[in-house]
């Protein structure tokens, strides 16, 4: 009986390779010692006499014992290194004649700047900047208008914010940074009233009394019962020297006085009546250089903030499958209850046959629906047990959402939702949204659906089988190739199997693996 083209070719090929000498054998690597045994103690031990003789059973427990004592021997044991104790080297007095080696600058006898500097008596520029000079240049600088400020005196300003812990507490460091942009310094006399209820002020020369001990936050309305002056200013970082100085300035608790770094005001835009004006109102004790951030600017750039967020939301919802008929009026409706949530990868949104406690839309990310299935497992031969599977039946991208029908209706789930990577949502609560007017929820109602509502158990099954189908093929595949080549003498992994594979043409590769 004449073979098939394709046998016939794979068994020429095969005899044709069958003289191919095996690959040379490769040597053992060598066995390193160990660092840490003693190996003279271990031959000792292992021709201690007595262990294997045929004698009385006491010369025998005698040898086991003795054995048992000489065996921690072949241990080594680390050496404990004790520090270095160090000596202070005393200094040797310069003898007559020479003097002191000292750092040597770098050669500016060709720069004009640095001659002019000296001339008139200031620092050159290899000199770092002192404290008094840091702060004479951040008060010219808010003594310019902020539009005729340049981009590294804007940097200055909002870095030297960025130290004021009243500041940073309550605001981010993005809101900081542009309100820095318009800040300005004002310059009080001695005895005036200033009244902190339209900005908030921080004192960078002088000393002022507040009217009232009350201290209230930037932002919260709620009083405290600290004392009026907030944390003092924490200096530039890296000058120890300005950290010394703040330590030193320490005012106590008891002491009601406002000095320098001091904050007192508010940036909440409030309707102005005698006993808030008390509030916020300090008596200068002397000549002050007050910052000042007005708090119309505060209000205006969280106004900006709110209007890009609730366009980045109406521009998510818009994009949703479910939501793209509806109109503008009711899409800003859901607007105002939605809120920012991050999930990371793996986490369960819900679980089939629960009800979701809140509506969600993707923003970045995708999640995986998967189905409950009872699948067979066998056991022995005969014996097979019922075991729940999971399977996976599609995703959820960007700009879709899910939950309506399931907190609307209170219907659990048919599915369970699960992360596939870190997924960034924007969600409505349950009880933020049965607060909806009714035309709003039965435009929800008749516009969504359940999530993966069209899937039967029937599909479901056709999947998983499928997939275990596909499973078991490849399962029979891989054995009955590993069997083939046994049978033809080529063991896989062993000798000759891996240069046969690489000899064999590539269109009797693609052959094989598509059989």
């Amino acid at each position: 009986m004449p073979l098939p083209s394709l046998s016939a070719a794979i068994l020429s090929h095969m005899i044709a390779i069958n003289n191919v000498p095996p690959p040379p054998l490769c040597s053992l690597p060598k066995l390193k010692m160990s660092k840490y045994i003693d190996y003279g103690q271990l031959n000792a031990l292992c021709h201690m006499r007595g262990l294997q003789s045929s004698q009385s059973s006491y010369s025998i427990l005698s040898a086991h014992n003795m054995f048992i004592k000489q065996y921690p021997k072949i241990f080594l044991k680390k050496k404990t290194r004790l520090p270095k104790l160090f000596k202070q080297e005393e200094k040797r007095e310069p003898t007559e004649g020479t003097e002191e080696l000292q750092p040597q600058q770098p050669d500016d006898s060709h720069n004009i700047a640095i001659h002019v500097k000296k001339a008139r008596g200031g620092p050159t520029l290899y000199e770092p900047k002192k404290l008094e000079e840091k702060l004479a240049e951040f008060l010219d600088i808010l003594k310019k208008l902020p539009i005729y400020r340049t981009l590294r005196e804007h940097r200055t300003v909002w870095k030297m914010l960025k130290t004021i812990p009243d500041l940073t507490s309550q605001l981010t460091d993005e809101h900081l940074k542009t309100l820095s942009r318009s800040v300005i310094s004002e310059t009080w006399v001695k005895g005036s009233t200033v009244v902190g209820n339209d900005g908030f002020y921080i004192i960078l020369k002088g000393s002022a009394r507040p009217q009232t001990k009350a201290y209230k936050d930037l932002i919260d309305e709620n009083e405290s019962a600290s004392s009026f002056i907030p944390q003092s200013f924490q200096g530039f970082v890296s000058n120890e020297d300005f950290k010394n100085i703040l330590a030193e300035m320490h005012t106590p608790s008891c002491d009601p006085m406002l000095r320098q770094w001091s904050t007192f005001g508010t940036l909440e835009v409030t309707a102005q009546t005698e006993s808030d004006t008390k509030e916020y109102s300090v008596i200068t004790e002397e000549d002050c250089e007050i910052l000042k951030i007005p708090a119309k600017d505060y209000v205006r750039l969280k106004s900006e903030n709110i209007k890009l967020e609730n366009k980045e939301k109406m521009k998510l919802i818009h994009k949703c499958p479910y939501y793209e008929e509806w109109p503008t009026l009711s899409i800003c409706e859901l607007v105002a209850l939605i809120k920012w949530k991050k999930f990371p990868p793996g986490h369960v949104i819900v679980e089939s046959g629960k009800i979701i406690s809140f509506v969600a839309y993707i923003y970045s990310g995708y999640c995986n629906i998967y189905r409950n299935i009872v699948g067979l497992m066998k056991l022995q031969p005969k014996k097979v047990k019922k075991n729940q599977k999971l399977v996976c039946m599609g995703k959820l991208n960007e700009k879709e959402s899910f939950g309506e029908i399931s907190v609307l209706l209170q219907v659990p789930f048919t599915c369970t939702i699960v992360t596939g990577k870190e997924v960034e949502m924007a969600i409505i609560e349950d009880k933020d949204l049965f607060e909806l007017d009714p035309v709003t929820k039965q435009l929800m109602l008749h516009t969504a659906k359940p999530t993966f509502g069209h899937l039967k158990d029937e599909d479901v099954k056709n999947v998983y089988l499928e997939r275990e189908q596909k499973k078991e093929w490849k399962n029979f595949k891989d054995k009955t190739m590993k069997n083939s080549l046994y049978y033809n003498g080529i063991i896989p992994g062993f000798g000759k199997w891996d240069h046969c594979w690489t000899s064999i043409p590539r269109n009797l590769k693609d052959t094989l693996i598509s059989y």
